[in-house]
């Protein structure tokens, strides 16, 4: 039984780590790259900023899977952020999430 939970535990393990090494990837895929970057700002804020800016707030993640589902404009500057009607809402949170997880 120990046996069985331990190959349990490691493969979940293993799914968790490919999911969070797809999250780049989904980032590419649905456009994201074009005007974020992990450390650096392009058009918009680099990811690591975003995730400073809202570090140990309760409401991060919902305030910015709207922002990526609906746009925004005004916190990073004048240029706005799009909506992404390609990003589906389970996407936006895996985006927020590691997005978030930037240091």
């Amino acid at each position: 039984m120990k046996r069985f939970m331990l190959v349990s535990v490691l493969a979940v393990s293993a799914l968790a780590s490919q999911a969070a090494l797809a999250n780049p990837d989904l980032a590419k895929a649905k456009n994201c790259m074009a005007c974020h970057a992990v450390s650096t700002k392009l058009v918009g804020p680099a990811y690591k900023d975003v995730a400073a800016k809202y570090a140990g707030q309760k409401d991060a993640e919902a305030k910015l899977v709207a922002k990526v589902m609906k746009g925004g404009s005004g916190t990073w500057g004048a240029i706005p952020m799009p909506a992404n009607p390609q990003v589906s809402e389970a996407e936006a949170h895996t985006l927020v999430k590691w997005v978030l997880a930037q240091k």
